[in-house]
């Protein structure tokens, strides 16, 4: 069976390789806008389960993995900063706080989802606190400067020197943390009929 990821993130492919299985990247063209009101755990879980529906309606007999991850401190949803300066700034709010971050992870099979209402999914969220250390504004701008991670919600690379922004880690699987809950994935995988470590010769 053919696998698929619901996703052109860098990130996601390169978590997804590690797993050693052949797949396909495919844009998932999905309005990402939250609804009116929308809470930040609903908005992930309807976004991971739609970005693998979008994808697999276009084929058949395919496994497709979406996707979906948010921060959140005092209740408030962060996005990616997509500047320099609204990296420092997130950064700076963020310096010697608890964040949470939630990840939703969505396997669905193609051959179900044709006519929607009874598509064969699977669906997980997981939660990761992060506790960040006090941090100044020239550790801050140097972070910022040298990995410059613009396109990450949270402005840091936890795969990276991000990892020196860090108090503590909670949660079961750092790659959540990345965008890729690979732990429960596995799982979900082998349950589907597709497992990681099938015995594969050569």
């Amino acid at each position: 069976m053919k696998l698929v990821l619901a996703s052109t993130s860098r990130y996601r492919k390169s978590l997804l390789e590690r797993l050693g299985l052949p797949f396909e990247a495919i844009a998932p063209e999905v309005d990402e806008t939250p609804e009116p009101g929308e809470a930040a755990d609903a908005l992930v879980s309807r976004l991971a389960k739609a970005k693998a529906q979008a994808v697999a309606r276009q084929l058949e007999d395919a496994l497709v993995i979406g996707s979906d991850q948010l921060a959140i401190v005092d209740g408030e949803i962060l996005g990616k900063p997509g500047t320099e300066e609204k990296a420092r700034d997130q950064l700076a709010r963020l310096s010697g706080r608890e964040v949470t971050f939630l990840t939703g992870l969505c396997l669905a099979r193609a051959d179900s989802v044709a006519g929607a209402s009874g598509a064969q999914m699977e669906f997980e969220l997981i939660e990761t606190p992060v506790r960040f250390r006090e941090l100044s504004a020239a550790q801050i701008a140097d972070y910022v400067a040298r990995e410059q991670p613009l396109d990450c919600a949270g402005a840091f690379k936890s795969e990276g020197l991000g990892i020196a922004l860090f108090e503590r880690l909670g949660g079961d699987d750092p790659n959540a943390l990345i965008g890729l809950p690979l732990i429960a994935l596995c799982s979900m995988l082998e349950r589907a009929g597709l497992p990681v470590l099938g015995g594969r010769s050569g």
